[in-house]
């Protein structure tokens, strides 16, 4: 993977963190945890999400392209 796309997978991996703990405090999501005891399914996918892109985007660099 080249640092182009590692730099933008780790800008939406960033984004997406970002969304998902503002979506947590939402209405919405106090609402749901008011009844199920958990966040919204939205905003626990956005962080999966985003840490999983951030996990995928620090490990590009240390993959090595295989050169001839």
């Amino acid at each position: 993977m080249n640092r182009i796309a590692s730099l933008v997978l780790l800008a939406v991996g960033v984004v997406l963190i970002i969304n998902g703990f503002d979506a947590t405090s939402s209405f919405t999501s106090d609402l749901s945890r008011f009844f199920t005891g958990a966040p919204t399914s939205k905003a626990v996918w956005m962080l999966v999400g985003g840490i999983l892109a951030i996990i995928i985007a620090l490990a590009g660099p240390f993959r090595g392209s295989k050169q001839r």
